[in-house]
């Protein structure tokens, strides 16, 4: 697959990218190769692999759920303009 002009520029728009007209070639030779590999990974037959979420089956590593800080509630919420019943007070943005 090949890119033309007017598709790198359209896609530089789409991006928010400012591109100068030198730079057109090798964005289009760059994005054409990058789309003929993601053609080349979808005519590979996939209806017997099954999905999987990480390429190991390992288990995840977790860490003992302890308390590492204290409440430090009270502090920060004499030091807020507006607390009221355990919560913080802001001005009404939306109406």
């Amino acid at each position: 697959m090949s890119l033309s002009a007017e598709e790198v520029h359209k896609i530089a728009w789409l991006a928010r990218l400012a591109i100068t007209p030198d730079q057109v070639d090798a964005y289009a030779r760059d994005l054409s190769s990058i789309l003929g590999f993601v053609e080349q990974m979808n005519a590979v037959d996939t209806a017997d692999v099954m999905p999987m979420a990480h390429p190991q089956d390992l288990s995840q590593r977790l860490r003992p759920d302890l308390v590492s800080e204290t409440d430090q509630r009270e502090l920060f919420q004499s030091i807020a303009p507006k607390v009221e019943a355990g919560l913080y007070l802001v001005p009404k943005v939306i109406e």
